[in-house]
């Protein structure tokens, strides 16, 4: 007889100050320019949705979200890149669209690189569209700026004339 051991699944739940040095961590592996712990503590401090997602008895991730007048929008949104493809970045957006439909969003934005297509793929795949484009939104290491493709989820009033 043979016993298959599984993972427990992943968790997510409020990020702490004890967190910041995990996410910090991820946010300087994962980008050429990453917050800082004091704009994480900021967040956390003037209360968004700052969220950790733990798999595997680590922590793999982390989401912020402001949530105001029915429209929420991801702010950041990471997992460590070691952990990529194991479906961790859909289970936590998810769970960070959950939390904005349970405080009366209607809406979810968010602003990506364009070349960041695994992120453009993910939002694609949970339903959101592209709704614009703002010039020159992000610093590129060559000293130029990048484009940022703003993204929306409807979450209500969809089929409901």
């Amino acid at each position: 007889m043979s016993a298959v051991v599984q993972a427990p699944a992943p968790e997510v739940r409020r990020m702490r100050e004890q967190d910041l040095t995990d996410v910090v961590a991820i946010e300087r592996q994962a980008y050429d320019f990453p917050w800082t712990p004091t704009v994480f503590r900021d967040c956390m401090r003037v209360g968004y949705g700052c969220w950790v997602l733990i798999a595997e008895e680590r922590l793999a991730g982390y989401l912020v979200m402001s949530v105001v007048a029915g429209e929420g929008h991801v702010l950041n949104i990471c997992i460590d890149p070691a952990r990529h493809g194991k479906g961790l970045g859909r289970f936590l957006l998810a769970a960070g669209i959950e939390h904005a439909q349970r405080l009366g969003a209607e809406t979810v934005f968010l602003e990506v690189r364009p070349s960041n297509t695994r992120a453009v793929n993910l939002y694609e795949r949970a339903g959101f569209c592209e709704v614009g484009v703002r010039p020159e939104y992000y610093p590129v290491a060559t000293g130029r700026r990048e484009d940022a493709l703003i993204f929306a989820l409807q979450l209500t009033g969809v089929g409901n004339d």
